[in-house]
């Protein structure tokens, strides 16, 4: 990926729990300006920590970025709070929706809108969130616990969409969704993205969803990125079909079952 309009750039990152599990092993991404970038993996892949090492969420978790640096346009921000983060326009949308279940769905967005104090604004970026999310506007006041999973999903977007955001972190916004409610999901993200001009971090198991909107893409296994290249390179890759996307002519599920292989491995380069 060429450094031209870089927004992100995650350099050799390692993270660590507790001062003793090392997690991350020299994490490397970039993420350009309002482009949408997905980073890939099964369950453990260390895509989650990625992202709460860029928003700086790691701490409540007993995390440390111990070595490497992380850049917001040519900034480190390593050291900054989440908030600091949020007011400079970074907003991660959590795996799990974490909506505030006794709360209406609009008082859930207006959360969102927390440190601001323009109550024109707030008002102006409720009606945006509702035009691109029309389904919250019919349940805007219903309790978040009465709503679908789905419906929770496009709320915790929209409230995250509320702070301003130019970056956008989504951290498996697929999960336990129906696939015809995935597929609204990412077109929603296509059309902030497109619209918006906000930019997209995504970690994401759903490969085939996250390559089809995507314009870039990471693929991670035991904290380290393994592959990396444009969406549709990866799409047609022999060894993501087989073993990402479900394509692959023989039993093999997975690289458990298999003692070597040919993918490129960063590490070993």
């Amino acid at each position: 990926m060429s450094d031209k309009n870089i927004v992100l750039n995650v350099n050799g990152i390692e993270v660590i729990y507790n001062h003793v599990i090392l997690v991350l092993k020299g994490v490397s991404l970039q993420v350009p300006e309002q482009g949408i970038v997905s980073l890939l993996g099964g369950n453990g892949a260390g895509k989650t920590t990625t992202l709460r090492a860029i928003s700086n969420l790691l701490k409540g978790e007993r995390g440390d970025v111990t070595k490497g640096s992380i850049e917001l346009r040519g900034e480190r921000i390593e050291n900054l709070t989440p908030a600091d983060l949020v007011n400079r326009g970074v907003v991660q949308v959590m795996e799990g929706r974490h909506c505030f279940a006794h709360l209406s769905i609009e008082d859930n967005l207006l959360t969102g809108s927390y440190t601001r104090t323009d109550k024109g604004e707030i008002a102006a970026n409720l009606d945006k969130v509702y035009t691109y999310f029309p389904r919250l506007k019919t349940r805007r006041t219903s309790q978040a616990a009465y709503t679908s999973g789905g419906e929770q999903q496009m709320c915790a977007i929209g409230r995250a969409l509320m702070t301003n955001p130019s970056v956008m972190l989504l951290d498996e916004p697929s999960m336990g969704l129906a696939p015809q409610i995935v597929e609204e999901v990412f077109n929603i993200v296509k059309d902030l993205n497109e619209k918006e001009k906000v930019t997209f971090l995504i970690a994401e198991q759903n490969t085939n969803m996250a390559l089809k909107y995507s314009d870039y893409g990471y693929i991670m296994e035991s904290g380290r990125i393994v592959m990396d290249g444009e969406a549709e390179d990866l799409r047609s890759n022999e060894d993501v079909k087989e073993f990402y996307l479900g394509m692959g002519g023989g039993e093999r599920k997975s690289f458990k079952d298999v003692k070597s292989y040919k993918r490129r491995k960063r590490w070993l380069a």
